[in-house]
């Protein structure tokens, strides 16, 4: 397995990149390409022993920096570490890409200049794996559309679906939407025709959750358009780091609460890692022609090389393959009713 990985993705790039592939390198045995400024990766792999190690370099002239739009990101950097990092991907180079970088411009490249979509899906989806109590539950889409139409939705829970079973080992996956309420009345018009549609899907959908829900092992593949998802993961992330600040400035605030927190330490600990998004790495991008995986920029090694293995996993769990045969297999008209080609 060879896998792809951007070396200028992360906020602090490139020591958490090199350091985190060099780990995986270690770990799993993986061939790594590390792609981007060819001097730049070398001076930082001096650092490390890679003896032996499966790395190679792939020389990338440009950067694509985290405030690049999209549309520029695909036209005026051809030689940045994300495009040729994913036309390996697309002449059969390697087999998976992975990023800590823009994820609008890794979108934008991969789905109009490189990988393009899988025959048949309408919209690609940005995803994020959140572990609840020790099980991983997969939201789509965070971004990618912000004004989706119904059957993009259905669509979402098919390759949401694919990718719990085949990468993250959930069997039979239980799919979900959020909604205002468990009702069949409640919701929008998007809502209540996106439910239609997955009503009729072999598919194992449980209907509308609400938010809090999600937090209570209901459901594997939750499934939301990309504004509202886009929202709830940063209320969700604001919130996680609210709630860990009031918590640490109260642990500090007399003496009395300095011990507790110095006898609750190991508890706090598992609770950090029960929660930490590096224990994930990353979460796929779904719909484009290619195993692309896309974490945060303010990664850390080992946020790096748990991206890495959840490549990994997709590429073992032959999910391109399952998604474009299950896309195939369960056509879904337009919104008016009329087919789609």
């Amino acid at each position: 397995m060879r896998i792809v990985v951007d070396a200028f993705g992360t906020d602090t790039r490139p020591h958490p990149d090199v350091e985190g592939a060099i780990l995986a390198a270690k770990e799993w045995k993986t061939h790594i390409i590390l792609v981007g400024p060819e001097a730049l990766i070398k001076q930082e792999l001096t650092k490390h022993n890679t003896q032996a190690l499966p790395i190679e370099i792939v020389n990338a002239d440009d950067v694509i920096e985290m405030h690049t739009k999209p549309a520029d990101a695909v036209r005026e950097t051809p030689n940045s570490s994300i495009h040729i990092g994913l036309n390996l991907v697309k002449n059969g180079s390697a087999d998976a890409f992975v990023s800590m970088g823009n994820t609008g411009a890794i979108h934008a490249i991969a789905m109009l200049s490189t990988l393009k979509r899988i025959q048949g899906v309408k919209r690609p989806a940005l995803s994020i794996i959140y572990p609840i109590y020790g099980k991983p539950v997969i939201v789509l889409d965070i971004g990618a559309n912000t004004d989706s139409k119904p059957e993009w939705l259905a669509q979402f829970a098919i390759m949401g679906s694919a990718y719990a079973q085949n990468a993250l080992g959930v069997n039979n996956p239980r799919i979900a939407l959020i909604s205002n309420g468990e009702e069949e009345t409640k919701g929008t018009p998007l809502l209540q025709e996106a439910n239609t549609i997955l009503r009729e899907l072999p598919l194992n959908y449980i209907g509308y959750i609400e938010p809090p829900d999600m937090h209570h092992n209901v459901a594997d593949v939750v499934v939301v358009d990309g504004f509202i998802g886009n929202i709830m993961l940063k209320t969700f992330e604001a919130t996680t780091r609210y709630m860990v600040n009031i918590i640490r400035d109260q642990l500090k605030s007399t003496w009395r609460s300095k011990i507790g927190a110095l006898l609750s330490r190991p508890a706090f600990s598992q609770v950090r890692k029960l929660i930490d998004p590096s224990e994930i790495g990353g979460a796929p991008l779904l719909g484009v022609n290619g195993v692309v995986i896309i974490g945060h920029g303010s990664s850390d090694a080992k946020a790096v090389k748990n991206a890495i293995y959840q490549a990994q996993q997709a590429v073992l769990g032959n999910v391109i393959q399952t998604i474009k045969t299950d896309i195939a297999n369960m056509p879904i008209g337009s919104s008016d009713g009329t087919p789609e080609k």
